[in-house]
């Protein structure tokens, strides 16, 4: 893995169960629909709720929903 324009890797740990927990919490907490969170991967839960964290609390819900669709976890059908 890659952080931002550094040249080193990094290795990525396993995560505690409690963080999992916690993130499910808050991703739940701020709207996300469980059949769609049952989808998203344990690594993408803990990466939108650490997003989420650090958004201004009125836009916390929609913030979770950009990134859901934003990675294809929710799907917006067009007007065709």
């Amino acid at each position: 893995m890659r952080i931002f324009g550094s040249s080193e890797t990094v290795e990525l740990l396993p995560v505690n169960d409690s963080v999992a927990i916690d993130a499910k919490r808050i991703l739940l907490r701020y709207g996300a629909p469980i059949s769609v969170l049952d989808a998203v991967s344990q690594t993408h839960r803990i990466e939108f709720a650490r997003e989420v964290a650090k958004t201004a609390l009125p836009e916390r819900q929609a913030r979770l929903r950009e990134l859901l669709i934003e990675n294809d976890y929710i799907v917006i059908e067009g007007d065709d």
